[in-house]
Protein backbone atom coordinates (compact mmCIF):
# COMPACT_ATOMS: atom_id res chain seq x y z
CA UNK A 1 0.00 0.00 0.00
CA UNK A 2 0.91 3.07 -1.05
CA UNK A 3 1.58 6.04 1.72
CA UNK A 4 -1.13 8.01 -0.01
CA UNK A 5 -3.43 5.12 -0.19
CA UNK A 6 -3.02 4.94 3.87
CA UNK A 7 -3.39 8.06 4.32
CA UNK A 8 -6.59 7.93 2.56
CA UNK A 9 -7.66 5.61 4.76
CA UNK A 10 -6.96 6.92 7.64
CA UNK A 11 -8.59 10.66 6.46
CA UNK A 12 -11.57 8.14 5.10
CA UNK A 13 -12.00 6.60 9.08
CA UNK A 14 -11.41 10.26 10.81
CA UNK A 15 -14.55 11.15 7.95
CA UNK A 16 -16.98 9.50 9.54
CA UNK A 17 -16.21 10.58 12.95
CA UNK A 18 -16.93 14.29 11.58
CA UNK A 19 -19.94 13.05 9.96
CA UNK A 20 -21.45 11.32 12.77
CA UNK A 21 -20.11 15.34 15.40
CA UNK A 22 -21.61 17.48 12.83
CA UNK A 23 -25.00 15.43 12.51
CA UNK A 24 -25.18 16.00 15.95
CA UNK A 25 -24.88 19.34 15.75
CA UNK A 26 -21.58 20.03 17.11
CA UNK A 27 -19.59 22.04 14.45
CA UNK A 28 -15.27 22.85 14.59
CA UNK A 29 -13.09 24.61 11.95
CA UNK A 30 -13.92 24.99 8.50
CA UNK A 31 -15.50 22.26 8.30
CA UNK A 32 -18.99 21.71 6.90
CA UNK A 33 -20.85 19.08 5.50
CA UNK A 34 -21.57 19.04 1.70
CA UNK A 35 -24.70 16.48 0.43
CA UNK A 36 -24.72 16.46 -3.25
CA UNK A 37 -26.77 14.12 -5.60
CA UNK A 38 -24.51 11.67 -6.84
CA UNK A 39 -24.12 12.10 -10.35
CA UNK A 40 -24.93 8.55 -11.86
CA UNK A 41 -27.57 7.74 -9.39
CA UNK A 42 -29.33 10.74 -8.12
CA UNK A 43 -28.74 9.79 -4.41
CA UNK A 44 -27.66 12.22 -2.23
CA UNK A 45 -24.28 12.06 -0.51
CA UNK A 46 -22.48 13.56 1.86
CA UNK A 47 -18.58 14.54 2.21
CA UNK A 48 -16.66 16.21 4.69
CA UNK A 49 -15.37 19.25 3.46
CA UNK A 50 -13.39 22.45 4.58
CA UNK A 51 -14.88 25.61 3.73
CA UNK A 52 -12.18 28.14 3.68
CA UNK A 53 -12.22 31.83 3.48
CA UNK A 54 -9.42 33.29 1.44
CA UNK A 55 -9.23 37.24 1.10
CA UNK A 56 -13.00 37.91 0.86
CA UNK A 57 -14.73 34.87 -0.08
CA UNK A 58 -15.16 30.95 0.68
CA UNK A 59 -13.45 28.25 -1.45
CA UNK A 60 -13.44 24.21 -1.17
CA UNK A 61 -10.38 22.51 -2.85
CA UNK A 62 -9.66 19.32 -3.35
CA UNK A 63 -7.58 17.47 -1.44
CA UNK A 64 -7.56 13.79 -3.34
CA UNK A 65 -7.23 12.83 -6.78
CA UNK A 66 -10.02 11.47 -8.01
CA UNK A 67 -12.53 12.51 -5.45
CA UNK A 68 -16.08 11.03 -5.56
CA UNK A 69 -17.57 14.73 -4.69
CA UNK A 70 -15.96 16.95 -7.05
CA UNK A 71 -17.02 14.84 -10.13
CA UNK A 72 -20.85 15.06 -8.57
CA UNK A 73 -20.69 18.67 -7.78
CA UNK A 74 -19.58 18.86 -11.68
CA UNK A 75 -22.51 17.40 -12.52
CA UNK A 76 -25.06 19.34 -9.92
CA UNK A 77 -23.74 22.49 -9.73
CA UNK A 78 -26.00 23.17 -6.39
CA UNK A 79 -25.01 21.75 -3.13
CA UNK A 80 -25.91 21.89 -0.06
CA UNK A 81 -23.97 22.90 3.03
CA UNK A 82 -24.31 21.74 6.78
CA UNK A 83 -22.52 23.19 9.69
CA UNK A 84 -23.87 22.17 12.98
CA UNK A 85 -27.45 22.30 12.48
CA UNK A 86 -27.69 25.32 9.88
CA UNK A 87 -28.21 24.41 6.20
CA UNK A 88 -27.67 26.12 3.36
CA UNK A 89 -27.85 26.00 -0.67
CA UNK A 90 -24.82 26.98 -2.68
CA UNK A 91 -23.94 26.60 -5.95
CA UNK A 92 -20.46 26.31 -6.68
CA UNK A 93 -18.47 27.72 -8.87
CA UNK A 94 -15.53 26.49 -9.96
CA UNK A 95 -12.51 27.91 -10.93
CA UNK A 96 -10.37 28.44 -14.28
CA UNK A 97 -6.68 26.98 -13.81
CA UNK A 98 -5.41 30.01 -14.07
CA UNK A 99 -8.19 31.64 -11.55
CA UNK A 100 -6.82 28.39 -9.31
CA UNK A 101 -2.96 29.49 -8.49
CA UNK A 102 -3.50 32.54 -6.70
CA UNK A 103 -6.11 30.90 -4.40
CA UNK A 104 -4.02 27.85 -3.64
CA UNK A 105 -0.90 29.98 -3.35
CA UNK A 106 -2.63 31.83 -0.69
CA UNK A 107 -3.77 29.06 0.62
CA UNK A 108 -0.49 27.56 1.20
CA UNK A 109 1.05 30.77 2.68
CA UNK A 110 -1.58 31.02 4.74
CA UNK A 111 -2.20 27.76 6.33
CA UNK A 112 -0.20 25.56 8.75
CA UNK A 113 2.21 23.58 6.84
CA UNK A 114 0.23 20.11 6.80
CA UNK A 115 -2.15 21.76 4.02
CA UNK A 116 0.65 22.20 1.37
CA UNK A 117 2.28 18.81 2.78
CA UNK A 118 -1.60 17.29 2.64
CA UNK A 119 -1.02 17.86 -1.60
CA UNK A 120 2.12 16.26 -1.71
CA UNK A 121 0.97 12.98 0.08
CA UNK A 122 -1.94 13.03 -1.71
CA UNK A 123 -0.03 12.96 -5.13
CA UNK A 124 -1.22 15.82 -6.07
CA UNK A 125 1.88 18.34 -6.23
CA UNK A 126 5.27 18.19 -5.77
CA UNK A 127 6.50 19.98 -2.93
CA UNK A 128 4.82 21.95 -0.22
CA UNK A 129 5.59 25.34 -1.07
CA UNK A 130 2.67 27.78 -2.34
CA UNK A 131 4.57 27.92 -5.82
CA UNK A 132 4.54 23.89 -5.96
CA UNK A 133 0.92 23.78 -4.82
CA UNK A 134 0.12 26.70 -7.20
CA UNK A 135 1.73 24.94 -10.43
CA UNK A 136 -0.14 21.95 -9.89
CA UNK A 137 -3.50 23.79 -10.38
CA UNK A 138 -4.36 21.60 -13.12
CA UNK A 139 -4.82 18.97 -10.70
CA UNK A 140 -6.69 20.47 -7.80
CA UNK A 141 -10.04 21.44 -8.16
CA UNK A 142 -11.44 24.86 -6.21
CA UNK A 143 -14.48 26.01 -6.30
CA UNK A 144 -15.77 29.21 -4.45
CA UNK A 145 -19.05 28.77 -2.98
CA UNK A 146 -21.97 31.51 -3.87
CA UNK A 147 -25.22 31.46 -2.17
CA UNK A 148 -28.01 30.06 -4.36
Amino acid sequence: MTTAQSYRRMVNAGNKIVVGLQRLGVAFGPMQLLTVPGRRTGVPRTFPIAVLPIDGARYIVQAYPKAAWVANVRAAGEVTLTRGRRSSVARLAELPVPERRPVLRRLVETSPASVGKRFVTTGLADAPTPDAVAAAAERIAVFRVEQS
